[in-house]
């Protein structure tokens, strides 16, 4: 049996700046340090949309929003240097960076993404039994304050002339619907 020899490398490390990240024990290179920003942003942004707090959230849920914006940080970098570098190398040929490292990076945020539950818009979120109970207080709230106003109109709305006409007054009618006249009609 042979030792295993190590092997070096042939040729010179990538150039992109997803590897210069690497390199650099997980800082932005200087000149790419306008990204911290937008890295803070969507961190921040992931917290409110699972919390809205950090403290809401499961530790889980923490290390996924981490490992999300530590490779989006890299992602980030090798798109950067596409954008200075050009898509294709001088020999026409797609650039390494995308062709080998860019759809894993890629791939592997959208796999996270979905393990958080970010896969349906802000407006359909699914409410907890928590939320669900608060609402249903606030509908039977606003049904019981709609009631009372009602009943509030009834008893002080003035009557239509059809409903008055119902219930005026008619003192000189006899209990048995018999007009009382002194000057003689009905039976007495």
């Amino acid at each position: 049996m042979s030792p295993k020899s190590t092997k070096k490398p042939i040729g010179r490390p990538p150039r992109h700046g997803g590897y210069s990240l690497m390199v650099q024990a997980g800082e932005l290179p200087e000149r790419r340090a306008y990204l911290r920003a937008y890295l803070t942003e969507v961190r921040e942004g992931l917290i409110n949309d699972l919390g809205p707090l950090e403290a809401d959230l499961t530790m889980a849920q923490v290390v996924l929003i981490d490992r999300v914006t530590s490779k989006l940080s890299i992602l980030r970098c090798i798109e950067e240097h596409v954008r200075e570098k050009g898509v294709f190398t001088k020999a026409g040929e797609l650039g390494p960076v995308l062709s080998k490292s860019y759809l894993a990076w890629a791939n592997s945020i959208r796999l996270d993404l979905q393990a958080l539950g970010i896969n349906t818009r802000a407006g359909e979120r699914i409410l907890g039994p928590l939320e669900i109970a608060a609402e249903i207080d606030k509908e039977q709230a606003e049904e019981e304050a709609q009631a009372a106003r009602e009943r509030v109109l009834a008893a002080v709305a003035p009557l239509s002339p059809e409903d008055s006409a119902k219930t005026t007054d008619n003192s000189d009618n006899m209990p048995g619907g018999e007009i009382n006249n002194e000057g003689g009609e009905g039976n007495g």
